[in-house]
Formats: structure tokens, sequence, C-alpha cells
């Protein structure tokens, strides 16, 4: 009895040892080429500004695309949600090229949008079709949706712990079992490894000097970070307001892109920079030495909701580290803190209070940073949590907790009282 119990589970271990590699190099490989593709893309806009102007085109491209062979997977990261929340079909294989080209496309001609939703989407894919080979039940394949949100995170970020972490906390931390989040955490790695044996780097970042925990400084870090949630509540909002007025006007999507475009190239022109599209990274690495202006956060926040609700592809957590991060480099023209310390946390923060994932990033946060500013990290990732209110990018998400009783309570004492 004993023996074919622990080859039982000597089976189920290798079974998902072998799951975990597969999952992790095919993720980890595809998100390496897209990040090398997605330098490609980024150079050559950049070289070649006038081909800013055919960003019209590639919004027809990337909408006639998904109007006639990506329908059921249109909804990107919010399916991958609502098939862990509520299993229904095998999510298709399509939705990793589709992705992947319609994110190229973006950058290519001047969307202004992120990475990590395309990895993701990616990774869930590619996880999804391992379902029906292995013959898995609705169990094991929340299990493998965790997986593929891992692998597609840790890779394209460079930040295992945090992928790991991401990919049980965004569909609710308490419904996970203990098996999923070893195999998270293992699966991270491997598409961690797999893109460094690809031998593609990820940009780095630092924060030079950490001042000491004291009293003071931990209230200009509590200040700092209710205004970070506030612009990820702005962010999530303007993301949602944009998608619901492109939706409501243009009743053909593949139009809806395609009117998006030329009213981002004109404004391109009109402002005559570059800076608030694409991924912004020159702009994020700069804020951690150079103070930004005042509205530099909020073109980024108007040029990413407006690429996004129009129909473009990309993910939204480059953005939100670009406005963290150039939101916390303005503050340091008023706020006595290091501008590299307030840039981290703002780059951290935005991304936590727009997830409802302050786990994930503030172990991100140090991951990127390193732990010595680990507690400023921890406090703002949780105040920006919990300021940025019950509406985050992801409509799909399960949002409960803290925050979810926080709010619900609010909005009690809000009912009540009119």
């Amino acid at each position: 009895m004993n023996f074919e119990k622990t080859k039982k589970i000597t089976v189920l271990l290798l079974k998902w040892i072998f799951i975990c590699t597969l999952i992790g190099i095919l993720s980890g490989s595809a998100s390496a080429f897209f990040l090398v593709a997605l330098e490609w893309a980024t150079a050559a806009r950049e070289n070649n500004n006038w081909i800013i102007w055919l960003l019209p085109i590639g919004g027809l491209i990337i909408g006639l695309g998904y109007h006639y062979w990506g329908k059921s997977v249109v909804k990107g990261n919010n399916l991958l949600l609502e098939e862990y929340e509520n299993p229904q079909h095998i999510i298709p294989f399509k939705m990793a090229p589709l992705v992947l080209f319609g994110t190229l496309i973006t950058h290519l001609f001047g969307g202004s949008a992120g990475r990590e939703g395309t990895a993701v989407q990616m990774g869930g894919a590619i996880a999804d079709q391992f379902t029906k080979l292995f013959q898995l039940d609705a169990s094991e394949r929340k299990t493998i949706l965790i997986l593929g949100i891992s692998a597609g995170f840790a890779s394209i970020f460079g930040t295992p712990l945090a992928g790991a972490l991401f990919a049980v906390e965004v569909v609710y931390f308490s419904k996970i079992n203990f098996k999923s989040i070893l195999l998270s955490f293992f699966v991270a790695y491997i598409a961690y490894f797999t893109v460094e044996l690809w031998q593609v780097k990820h940009t780095h970042y630092a924060i030079p000097v950490v001042p000491s925990i004291s009293l003071i400084t931990l209230m200009w870090v509590f200040f700092v970070s209710i205004l970070f949630g506030l612009a990820a509540m702005l962010f999530s909002r303007s993301t949602h307001f944009w998608g619901g007025l492109f939706s409501k006007t243009i009743s053909f999507p593949p139009l809806r892109p395609f009117v998006g475009g030329f009213f981002i190239a004109i404004a391109v022109y009109f402002i005559g920079t570059t800076k608030y599209i694409g991924l912004g990274v020159p702009m994020i690495v700069e804020a951690f030495s150079t103070p930004n202006t005042s509205y530099d956060f909020l073109l980024k926040i108007l040029f990413t909701g407006f690429t996004l609700g129009a129909g473009f592809k990309g993910g939204e957590v480059t953005p939100l580290f670009f406005v963290g991060a150039t939101l916390g480099s303005a503050l340091s023209l008023v706020v006595p803190l290091p501008i590299a310390l307030l840039a981290g946390l703002g780059f951290v923060a935005v991304f936590s209070g727009a997830t409802h994932t302050p786990i994930a990033c503030s172990v991100m946060g140090m991951e990127l940073f390193g732990l010595e500013s680990g507690v400023f990290i921890g406090i703002a990732c949780c105040i920006a949590y919990l300021t940025s209110g019950s509406v985050g990018i992801y409509n799909s998400q399960i949002v409960k907790g803290i925050k979810y009783h926080l709010y619900q309570k609010l909005k009690r004492r809000n009912t009540d009282f009119l």
C-alpha cells in the first residue's frame, strides 16, 4: 500500500515537473523573442518618425485580425482571469501569435502600451494547451493558468519572485492551493533562466541612496503613496473610459484603432515629442536621476488609456511604471526624499494600486532596487493599493480581502448618509 502511494506521488510529481519545464522553456523563449522584436520595433520607429502616420493602418490591421480570427481571445488578460474563476473552454493557442504581432504593430507605429499583457497572454495560451494533452481536470487547469501567468510575467521583467507571486495574487490569493504556489515559483525561475540563456537583457534600475527610517521619512512616504494610489485609480478609470467611449461611438470594432490611430499620430505631431508613446523606458530610467515635469505622468496616462481603449494591443504595466516613476521624480522637487527613492516607490506603488497586487509589487521592488529600501517599498505598495479605488485595470479580476471590505464599508456609509 505504501509502495503504491509512493509510486503515485512520484509519478504525479514528475508529471508536474515536466509540465513546468515545458511551460517555462516555451514561455521564456516566446518572451525572449518578443523582447528582441520589441527592441527592433522601437528602434525602427525612433529612427523613422514618419512611420507614426501609418498608425491608423496598423490599427486597422490589428482590428481586422481580431475581428475575423480573434473574437474568442479579444478579452486578453481578462479571459485568463475569467477562465480561472469559471473554467469553460481551453484558451485557443492563436491568442499567442495574435497578441504578439498586435503588440509589435502597436509599438512599431507609435501606440502607447506595455508588454506584460502580451507575455502573460502568450504564457497562458501556451500553458493551457497542456490541459488537453495531459487530460487535466478543472482544478489542475487552474494551476496550469497560474503557471502560464507566472512564466510570462517572470520572463518579461526578469523578476521570478514577483512573477510567481503576481500569478497567485492576481487571481485572488486565498483560493490558491499550496501546490500551485510551489509550482508557480518553479516555473517562474525556469522561464527567467530561459531568457537568460537566450542572452536577452532586462533594464536595470537602482536606488543608490536610502534614508534611515524615521517618523518624518515615514510620513513623507505615506503622503506620496496616497498620490501614487490616486494616480493608479486615474490610470484604470482612464483606460476603461476610453474603451467604453470607443465601443459606444464606433460600432464596427476594426475601425476603433483605425480612428484612434489618427488622433494619436496628430497628437504626437503637435506636442513634438515621442517620449509618451511606446514603452517609455528611457524616460523611466531618466526619472531616477532627473526631475520630471508635473505633467509627464498625466500625458502618459492619456496616451496609454487612449491607445488601449481604441483597441491596440500591449500591456499596462510598463506604462504604470512610467506613470509612477515620473510622478515620484516630479515630487522630488517638493518632497525632501532622494529622487531615485521616490521614482522607485512610484514605479511599484502605482502598479500595486492598479492591479490589486501589493505583495507581488513589494517583492518586485526589492528584486529590482534591493532590500535596503524594502520597508519603504512595502509601505508604498500597501498604501497605494488601499487608496486606488475598487476598480483596477482588469475588469474580470476578483477583488477581495482588506480592500474589498474597506470599500464595501465606505459604500454602505455613503448610502446611509444619502
